[in-house]
């Protein structure tokens, strides 16, 4: 059993370890990915100087708006806890498009642009870089080839285990250390077989959640195990709803639209008039919340509680009035967002603040070098049983 298992290790991790090796690092360049944008961006994302009072969100969006094409419209803004973070603005269009204002001089800083080593890190990581457009039809090679590595690397990690736990039954200490006094071969074999049993529940956890991104099958039954339907989100039409809101809206109250004629200010009032009233109340009743956002007709409020980062509460109000209704509580929110929310903190380490990332971030790195330490073992290895194979031939 124990030479069925060593076979499926080896002959499963040899085709695939390189792809293994390039999904764990890019992963792990991507888990701080926010802090150090905002370190080497610091103007776009920071104000140059916080004061007493930021200017209403009404006066804020309007000089947003007016920078903006006809065809993109306002649909949201995020504001932090942070007094010195500026203000995020997501837009209708591109997708995920945003750009930052300082809220105290009203003052664009700039827009949201993914800096590029980070873009080739998550498009490898995702993608093996495959050009391909990811979010169209078709079947994606990189992304298959992503989910069978991925796959191929749990199955590795199991068997992995397998191989290493009659010996380490029996001496166990000796198992789980790394020797740096039998050369460079003891410490390669050691980083492999002892930094792999470190690093196998975190590494496990990271590919056991991001499968649920590769394939449709594998992702209804991680949801089945975890006894949740899955409901599958349908970002074009999303994106769609979302654009069809922006123009009803413009048709009531933006450019061209009755209510911004014959009166000044009237699109100021009727589209973005409520947000300041909006937030004021929701910030009053969540003092500690991390960043509060508000849209033309809705609200949300992350929650900032340790596990699931994206936990929100989330409203609505009347676009005329103010009054806010609460929409989804997320303690009422449907067990598949609750999972979908869960699967991201999981894969990502955010689900234990900094020391949850510091974590994922070394286990990543360390499931990066296992493919590479095991070339090394098994080139060494299969070097050596050529050679006492010449010499029995020669004898």
């Amino acid at each position: 059993m124990i030479k069925f298992f060593r076979k499926i290790h080896l002959w499963l991790s040899v085709p695939f370890g390189i792809f293994i090796t390039l999904v764990c690092f890019s992963g792990a360049m991507l888990i701080f990915e926010p802090e150090i944008t905002r370190a080497v961006k610091s103007e776009v994302y920071y104000v140059a100087e916080v004061k007493d009072r930021p200017l209403p969100l009404g006066e804020l969006m309007e000089t947003v708006k007016a920078s903006l094409p006809d065809s993109v419209s306002v649909n949201g803004v995020t504001i932090f806890s942070d007094a010195s973070r500026a203000y995020q603005v997501s837009l209708s269009k591109p997708r995920r498009a945003s750009m930052f204002i300082d809220q105290y001089s009203g003052e664009i800083t700039g827009r949201y642009e993914r800096l590029g080593f980070f873009s080739v890190m998550f498009k490898l990581h995702r993608w093996l870089l495959d050009s391909a457009n990811p979010h169209g039809d078709g079947i994606k090679v990189g992304k298959v080839l992503v989910g069978i590595s991925t796959l191929v690397f749990v199955i590795a990690l199991i068997s992995g285990v397998v191989i290493w736990w009659p010996r380490a039954r029996k001496n166990l200490r000796r198992s789980l250390s790394i020797s740096f006094s039998n050369g460079w071969k003891g410490l390669w074999k050691g980083l492999h077989v002892a930094g792999g049993m470190y690093a196998l529940i975190f590494v496990l956890a990271m590919a056991l959640t991001g499968l649920t991104w590769s394939f449709d099958w594998y992702r209804s039954a991680f949801y089945a195990v975890c006894g949740v339907e899955h409901t599958p989100r349908n970002f074009g039409q999303t994106a769609a709803k979302s654009d069809d809101k922006a123009e009803q809206r413009q048709g009531r109250g933006g450019r061209g639209g009755r209510g911004g004629e014959g009166r000044g200010g009237g699109r100021h009032r009727s589209e973005f008039g409520r947000w300041q009233q909006v937030y004021d109340e929701l910030k009053a009743q969540n003092p500690d919340a991390p960043q509060i956002t508000v849209g033309p007709e809705s609200a949300s409020v992350t929650l900032g509680t340790t596990g699931n980062g994206r936990a929100a509460d989330k409203y609505e109000f009347n676009r005329r009035s103010g009054e806010i209704t609460p929409a989804a509580k997320y303690a009422d929110s449907l067990p598949a967002d609750k999972l979908r929310g869960w699967i991201y903190a999981v894969h990502t380490g955010s689900w234990g603040g900094l020391f949850g990332r510091i974590l994922w971030l070394l286990s990543a790195l360390l499931g990066a070098t296992l493919p590479l330490t095991g070339y090394y073992i098994w080139i060494k290895h299969f070097g050596k049983k050529k050679h006492h194979e010449h010499i029995a031939s020669s004898k």
